[in-house]
């Protein structure tokens, strides 16, 4: 059985583009970091304990663990209120004259007969200016809330201000497919 250790709606509608046969099993577990270690290592250092957790109940199926980090002058994390989605939408925000890059990793840990693969995706995302009107509005409808970085890409009011996406449109949601499919089959 395929084990996906993550309660993530979007993961879960990924997962099921390649198979629609898996149970979901979240992790239980503090995500608390190493000192020093890199922004670009924190999204599959937790992939991994993610899914070596899960995989300690499941021994002897395939379980996938996942994490995605948003880094723009450091991790942007999940917001904890109004007030902070705001001030990560501002960082991510583009100037008047042009847009403004960052990154977002996506790690992934395949645990299958008692061994690890585990990898990181990097898509860099470029937003325009975000009208503080339009930061509003996207703060009112609570989507900001579940997301790292503060934003869904897949969410109608972002779609306004995405400028370019350099790499996989779905890593970005949480789940690299493509890659992901290569790894398992």
């Amino acid at each position: 059985m395929l084990i996906l250790a993550s309660a993530s709606p979007r993961r879960k509608e990924l997962l099921s583009l390649i198979t629609t046969e898996f149970e979901v099993c979240p992790a239980e577990i503090e995500e608390t970091l190493p000192e020093g270690i890199a922004s670009d290592e924190v999204a599959e250092y937790l992939a991994i304990i993610k899914c070596l957790d899960v995989a300690k109940k499941f021994p002897k199926d395939t379980v996938i663990g996942c994490d995605t980090v948003v880094v723009k002058d450091g991790i942007l994390g999940k917001p904890a209120d109004s007030a902070d989605a705001k001030r990560m939408l501002k960082v991510l925000s583009g100037t008047p004259q042009c847009g403004t890059s960052h990154s977002v990793y996506t790690g992934v840990c395949i645990f299958k007969a008692g061994k690890t693969l585990s990898f990181t995706e990097e898509t860099i995302v470029t937003f325009a200016e975000i009208p503080e009107s339009l930061m509003d509005d996207y703060i009112k409808t609570g989507s900001p809330f579940d997301k790292a970085g503060g934003y869904g890409i897949q969410d109608d009011l972002v779609k306004l201000f995405t400028k370019s996406i350099v790499g996989n449109y779905e890593n970005v949601m949480g789940l690299p497919v493509a890659s992901l499919y290569k790894r398992l089959f």
